[in-house]
């Protein structure tokens, strides 16, 4: 297997940041008179992107604002924290820096919105190793469907077989490996529900950037 590129998935896996939707899901709801219902996303009907998940909470509480409103009303209640307080995970800044010098492509595919990443990994000083950028308020299949990483290895000019997929969700997971990815999980407390099911899926299951990088290293990637 020759490795050309590496394609991270953003919340969960470069940074952390999941439990902060946790809450943005039941402050927006709250907002409304509603109650986060146990099996809130157990019905995603065709994705998670920003977009779909937008219209999947429009149709299931009746809400009147458009898709675009409520994208806009979500990233208000978490801009501050992309742009200044959400952190990156210990060793993803490292890990960057020497695949760049190895001259590995950098890519990203996340379900959150281009205006987020972008914000969040230029606060943490990591936005220009990424060649690739593709979100989930473009025109693309949310996760689990492999759209999100196919855009964002096109955009890189590799081949899906040539590219490792770096992922922290189960929907992510399966989207890399509908891709055809060879496909890394790293650990985060907000899936670990999910964990057991992300073993038997992903190519390797790994704690920390630590594990990533030794897994890299058993596909010749020098890091």
């Amino acid at each position: 297997m020759t490795i050309k590129a590496i394609i991270f998935d953003l919340d969960g896996t470069l940074i952390d940041s999941m439990s902060l939707w946790r809450q943005v899901d039941s402050d927006f709801l709250s907002a409304r008179g509603l109650t986060v219902p146990q099996d809130l996303f157990d019905h995603l009907p065709a994705g998670n992107s920003f977009i779909q998940t937008a219209q999947y909470f429009k149709d299931r509480f009746a809400l009147n604002e458009s898709c675009e409103e409520i994208m806009q009303i979500w990233t208000d209640m978490v801009g501050e924290h992309y742009s200044q307080k959400i952190m990156l995970k210990d060793g993803v800044k490292d890990l960057l820096n020497d695949l760049q010098k190895i001259g590995l492509r950098i890519g990203l595919a996340t379900s959150n919105s281009y205006q987020l990443a972008k914000a969040s990994l230029t606060h943490n000083k990591v936005w220009h190793f990424f060649e690739s950028c593709a979100t989930g308020d473009q025109q693309l299949m949310g996760k689990p469907h492999p759209d999100i990483f196919l855009a964002s290895a096109r955009e890189l000019g590799v081949e899906p077989a040539e590219c490792v997929a770096i992922e922290d969700t189960l929907h992510g997971v399966i989207a890399a490996k509908n891709a055809g990815m060879h496909t890394l999980a790293i650990y985060d407390a907000d899936s670990i529900p999910e964990h057991e099911r992300i073993k038997e899926l992903a190519d390797a299951f790994c704690m920390d950037y630590l594990d990533i990088r030794c897994e890299l290293r058993k596909l010749r990637v020098n890091v």
